[in-house]
């Protein structure tokens, strides 16, 4: 199997909203998923996106996808590359594609100057936590994710 790794371009918004939709599927939040082809379009190579996406293909087809965006850590005085999402579809799991898209991430990161690769995983996703594991990332156990949106995000912005 020929496992390579392109930029993502709008004609992908489908693919893409396609695993988007297996992975919120995957993670038992299929009916969370708001975003549409359209969106993806706009908010990933319109004028002034701050996302980045890649495609995973092997053998020339379509096998994952990760998105991911520049963050900024004030105590190392420099960017981070926050993975938001990496997917890889079921029949393609145990290819290596997953350690390939976080190797590809993992490059970009060091030649743009990251002090820091971040992301965040489900506690009960097993596999995942053990990909990360094994290529050396650690867990921050010390620190809790917080989320504002929908009507609580909108009630914090009218105060």
């Amino acid at each position: 199997m020929a496992i390579s790794i392109r930029n993502a371009v709008p004609e992908d918004a489908a693919t893409v909203l396609r695993f988007i939709t297996e992975l919120a599927t995957y993670e038992k939040a299929g009916h969370e998923v708001e975003a549409t082809v359209e969106l993806l379009e706009q908010s990933l190579f319109g004028p002034g996106a701050v996302t980045r996406a890649v495609i995973c293909e092997i053998d020339g087809v379509p096998a994952g996808f990760a998105i991911w965006f520049y963050s900024f850590s004030t105590w190392q005085g420099r960017k981070g590359l926050y993975l938001e999402d990496l997917y890889v579809t079921p029949e393609y799991r145990g290819s290596g594609a997953g350690k390939q898209l976080l190797k590809h991430l993992a490059r970009i990161a060091v030649e743009e100057g990251c002090g820091r690769f971040e992301w965040s995983v489900l506690d009960w996703n097993e596999p995942a936590i053990r990909v990360y594991e094994a290529i050396g990332a650690e867990p921050l156990s010390e620190w809790k994710r917080y989320r504002l949106a929908g009507t609580a995000l909108e009630a914090l912005a009218a105060d």
